[in-house]
C-alpha cells in the first residue's frame, strides 16, 4: 500500500479500511484528495487478501465536498479538458464492495462518493446534501444521476434543485442510505457488516455485487440474463461445491481462502 498524504489505510483481517484525513478542511476535496481516496480504494480491490472495504470519515465530516478555493479556480477550459470529475467514477466500478461508514457532514463530492459506494451505514449525526446549485453549478461527480437510480426523479429533482439537507434518518426512509445507527455506532456496525461480507465466498460476493448492479443500471431482461449467468457459473466454483456439501454434512463449510 502506498503511503498517502490524505487517506489512512489500516487492514482488520480481510477487511480493508480507508478514512479521509483532512481534518483541518472537514476532510474536503481537491484533486489530490480525490485522486488518493480512489488509489487507496482500488488498492484494496486489488488486494487477494481483502473481502471487503470500508472507507469512514472524521468525527464531524465524512467529506464536506469539494475544496471551494480549488473548484472555484476552475474555468470551462481546465474543467473539460482534466475532466474534471471523472476520476473518482473508478470508485464505482471496484469489483469488490464497499461500505461508505459516514458521521458528520457529507455534502457535494461527499454524498457523491458515498452513492459510489455499495452500501452506506450512517450514524444519526450524519447529513447529505447536493447544495452545488447554490454555488451556480450542479453536482458533477455523478450525483443527480446515482440520486436519481437510488430514490427516483421526484425527490432526486427536489435535492439536486434546491440543495436542501438530508438527515441520515430521512435519508434511510427514502432508501439512499442502507442503515442508521446511533451516535459514533457507524464503524462499528460497517465493520461487522463487511466481516460477515468478506467471510463469505469471495466469488458469491463478486457475481452477487456484479448482478445488483447490471439490475440498478439497465433494463430488466439483460440485467437477468447477466444474473443467470453469474448463478451458472458459480456452479463451477470449489465454494459451490464446499458450501453445499458442509449443508447437507450440517458442518461449518471451509470456503477457498483467495
Amino acid at each position: 500500500m502506498a503511503d498517502f498524504k490524505y487517506m489512512h489505510t489500516e487492514r482488520k483481517g480481510n477487511i480493508g479500511i480507508v478514512t479521509f484525513n483532512r481534518p483541518e478542511a472537514m476532510n474536503a476535496l481537491n484533486e489530490e484528495v480525490a485522486t488518493e481516496v480512489t488509489d487507496a480504494l482500488m488498492a484494496f480491490d486489488a488486494d487477494s487478501s481483502i473481502g471487503c472495504i470500508i472507507l469512514a470519515g472524521g468525527d464531524k465530516a465524512f467529506c464536506a465536498g469539494a475544496d471551494l478555493k480549488w473548484i472555484a479556480s476552475q474555468d470551462f477550459e481546465s474543467a473539460y479538458q482534466t475532466d474534471l470529475g471523472a476520476y473518482v467514477d473508478k470508485i464505482a466500478e471496484l469489483r469488490k464492495p464497499v461500505i461508505a461508514a459516514v458521521r458528520g457532514v457529507a455534502f457535494g463530492a461527499g454524498t457523491e462518493i458515498s452513492l459510489m459506494c455499495d452500501m452506506i451505514i450512517a450514524d444519526k449525526t450524519a447529513v447529505f446534501g447536493l447544495p452545488e446549485v447554490t454555488l451556480g453549478v450542479i453536482p458533477g461527480a455523478g450525483g443527480p444521476a446515482r440520486l436519481t437510480r437510488a430514490i427516483g426523479k421526484a425527490k432526486a429533482m427536489y435535492y439536486v434543485l434546491t440543495g436542501a439537507s438530508i438527515s441520515a434518518e430521512e435519508a434511510e426512509a427514502i432508501g439512499m442510505i442502507t442503515k442508521v445507527v446511533d451516535d459514533g455506532k457507524h464503524m462499528e456496525e460497517a465493520i461487522k457488516t463487511a466481516t460477515r461480507i468478506a467471510n463469505n465466498p469471495r466469488l458469491a460476493v463478486l457475481a452477487g455485487k456484479e448482478s445488483v448492479n447490471q439490475q440498478a443500471e439497465v433494463p430488466l431482461v439483460p440485467g437477468l440474463n447477466v444474473e443467470r449467468r453469474l448463478f451458472h457459473g458459480l456452479f463451477g466454483t470449489a465454494d459451490q461445491r464446499e458450501g453445499m456439501a458442509a449443508f447437507a454434512q450440517k458442518r461449518r463449510p471451509r470456503f477457498k481462502k483467495y
